[in-house]
């Protein structure tokens, strides 16, 4: 994906503006105000456009909605006495009618009552002569023409407009797209009380609502900003620059366990992306472990990846971690840090250990020494993708930034000026809302468009599928999609360049065999100068919900990147949904593609193999698995006439495959006496490679004999800790 000419080659090109709500229903992005006279396409209901029919400018001719195809007759002036104008005349209520169904047509302008439309905060367009909204006749489709009807607050009402100076549709100047009131847009010409304001409020929800049901971004338009960020659960904090240095946070972006009196190994599910950091106190705290990516962000001082600052000193564990493409200035203090990974990171330096600390492709890391201190080092990043991310560019448009493919890599994409990649223009992503339908997205992805999940919770009834090469699936604020009945919740063809972003996927109560799966069953074909790409990619089984799933992700397709995921079947959450029988879930991650490379990989708690690989010329850099907790017995927890599962099985038709920096923990607290034969299981092969691993029985709580095919020690309550350098 390295440029406009190719996507254009290798996807339908459309020009849809999609929204489902107004620009300024943002709760504090954009507060209604009188503007000058905008122009541009008014979007509703499925992203259709409001259309003068046949472009006539007839007294009484239907308005009507439409597939938005940028003609003039979809080209809507807002003026300033709150008409909308196409063609030279004005949207007008039949008669000045006033009753529920009274059409909506085209007059010559007149300046009466019926021909004034008031912008709302929830997206509706008011007529306050009938005190009626402007509403898509019964959730028409294209061709039906509009009507007023009382206002419901429904989606066949919302609307977005044209704002500001706008002279065009589709995210032009000064059109902020409608991404609904759980995003948050600020601007440095707004109050620093009032920006402070809703950070708190946004914190004072999402601290301790770790299995809670909203989700927020919090989007600062370039510039700087004197406020201090706490990010809680469920909350994405992201610069709209093109390049992090464009968003500047004086006051400081930080993760604490205060909530937890410290303790941090559940600080789960929250992100940070393209943004400066410049902390007043010198540090950043950023107590996090599984599902936390930070990205893009450059921090003008120390990193602290502990908690240090709620008074806990002694149990104040953090768990996992990921940060790529970033730039630390200063030092990076891994503190109580069980295991980490640094992707394309520069870093003034590093400093602490614990279990499993990975570094590949940076600057500034510490030298190869596994296991004494346990850092792994890899000099380049073999081959990866950074993920999409939305900004605002020089001429005031929402864009996505699709970075392209790098190979043997160093450092962050930025570090020398743009990243390089292709910007795509905001309308040509539908954007989804938690009421969109499964056949509204797929009709949309059918079409070409590109897919934005705005923050939510989706209860998905089908499979979306993604068939379309180069097309961009990106979720914004921890986006969680949930499956019901059953299904999968998202499939894609076995085509070049998918880019899976940012979202969060919820088993349901029925059990789904496979709950992702990449590219259908015997796909072969290489996609190796454009691969397809999951980043920030996670899964969950239970915790929120009474979860179920065979398979959580299956990777059919070849050259597939994943890049920081975590699939984890619950081992806590909301009452009843965690038991042995009740989030019942056997594989993490299945992959049959040949050539996938996974970065940034956590797979926990699953109860058979925790992955299953059975592609060649793979390779994984960070592994961390906790076996799971809960088997009642040996006897419920054998692999055939093998004690327990493996965290890793590597098929025995293998031929190659490489693997570094991986951590396999047991803590069988249901049933102490549980064994597992081996952390990891492999074919006895010159071209498979094992390179520095790790077990820890966690507390003494369990055991597992040995690391790798009956090699390496043995932990348990005597021995917790045991370490092995290589393998084959």
């Amino acid at each position: 994906m390295t440029s406009i000419g190719f996507r254009g080659l290798t996807r339908r090109s459309t020009a849809l503006l999609t929204t489902i709500g107004l620009a300024f229903a943002l709760s504090v992005a954009v507060a209604h105000q009188a503007h000058a006279a905008a122009t541009g396409t008014i979007t509703g209901y499925q992203g259709l456009c409001l259309d003068d029919r046949s472009a006539s400018t007839a007294d009484y001719n239907p308005i009507q909605v439409y597939t938005c195809n940028g003609t003039t007759a979809q080209q809507w002036t807002v003026t300033s006495s709150n008409t909308l104008q196409v063609l030279g005349k004005c949207l007008d209520v039949d008669a000045a009618g006033t009753a529920n169904g009274t059409l909506v047509d085209l007059y010559d302008c007149n300046g009466t009552a019926a021909q004034t439309w008031v912008p709302q905060t929830n997206g509706e367009l008011l007529n306050p002569n009938s005190g009626k909204c402007l509403d898509d006749t019964g959730y028409g489709g294209s061709g039906t023409q509009v009507q007023i009807w009382a206002c419901g607050d429904t989606s066949n009402q919302q609307w977005t407009v044209p704002s500001g100076t706008t002279t065009g549709g589709g995210g032009g100047t000064g059109t902020t797209p409608a991404l609904g009131s759980n995003v948050y847009v600020f601007t440095p010409s707004m109050s620093t009380s009032t920006i402070q304001a809703d950070i708190n409020a946004v914190y004072s929800t999402q601290q301790s609502n770790q299995f809670g049901t909203q989700r927020y971004t919090l989007a600062f338009e370039p510039g700087t900003y004197n406020v201090t960020v706490p990010v809680g659960f469920y909350t994405e904090v992201i610069g709209l620059g093109q390049n992090p240095s464009q968003t500047v946070i004086t006051g400081g972006i930080y993760a604490d366990a205060a909530w937890s009196g410290g303790n941090a190994t559940t600080n789960f599910w929250r992100d940070v992306e393209n943004i400066t950091d410049d902390p007043s106190s010198g540090t950043m705290e950023w107590a996090v472990s599984q599902a936390d990516p930070m990205r893009r962000v450059q921090i003008n001082g120390n990193l602290t990846l502990d908690d240090y600052t709620s008074g806990n000193s002694s149990s104040n564990w953090s768990s996992g971690g990921y940060i790529s493409d970033s730039v630390i200035t200063g030092k990076v203090t891994s503190g109580t840090q069980q295991q980490f990974l640094m992707r394309n990171d520069k870093m003034g330096s590093w400093t602490g250990s614990n279990w499993n600390m990975v570094f590949v492709g940076d600057t500034g890391a510490p030298s190869q020494s596994f296991p004494s201190p346990p850092d792994t080092t890899v000099g380049t990043t073999p081959t990866v993708d950074e993920k999409p991310y939305l900004y605002i560019d020089g001429s005031g448009n929402w864009d996505v930034f699709v970075p392209s493919n790098r190979t043997n890599s160093q450092g962050a994409s930025w570090s020398g000026g743009n990243t390089a990649g292709t910007s795509l223009p905001i309308s040509d992503f539908y954007i989804a809302t938690p009421s969109s339908t499964v056949s509204q997205i797929n009709a949309a992805l059918a079409a070409g468009q590109d897919l934005l999940f705005t923050p939510g919770v989706y209860q998905i009834n089908g499979t979306i599928n993604v068939t379309n090469p180069d097309t961009v699936v990106l979720g914004l604020g921890i986006a969680t999609l949930v499956s019901n009945g059953g299904n999968t919740i998202l499939s894609t063809a076995d085509v070049n360049g998918i880019r899976i972003a940012g979202l969060l996927f919820d088993a349901g109560t029925t059990n789904s065999s496979t709950l992702i799966q990449i590219g259908p069953s015997g796909s072969s074909a290489s996609h190796a100068s454009d691969p397809t790409v999951l980043s920030d990619v996670f899964a969950r089984i239970g915790g929120a919900t009474v979860g179920k799933a065979t398979q959580t992700l299956v990777v059919n397709s070849a050259n597939v990147v994943g890049d920081d995921l975590w699939l984890w079947r619950a081992d806590h959450g909301n009452g009843g949904t965690v038991g042995w029988s009740t989030n019942t879930a056997a594989n993490g991650l299945v992959v049959n593609g040949a050539n996938v490379t996974m970065y940034g990989l956590a797979v926990e708690h699953y109860q058979a193999v925790q992955v299953q690989w059975n592609g060649n010329g793979g390779s994984d850099y960070f592994f961390q698995s906790e076996m799971p907790y809960d088997p009642p017995n040996q006897s419920s927890w054998m692999d055939g006439s093998s004690d327990g599962y493996p965290s890793i099985n590597v098929a025995n038709s293998v031929t190659s495959f490489n693997a570094y920096g991986l951590g396999s923990y047991c803590y069988f607290s249901t049933n102490s006496s549980v064994v597992s034969a081996n952390a990891f299981t492999s074919p006895t092969s010159s071209g498979v490679q094992w390179h520095d691993m790790v077990t820890v029985s966690l507390g003494g709580t369990g055991t597992i004999s040995h690391i790798v095919d009956n090699n390496g020690s043995t932990v348990n309550s005597s021995s917790t800790v045991a370490y092995l350098t290589s393998y084959n």
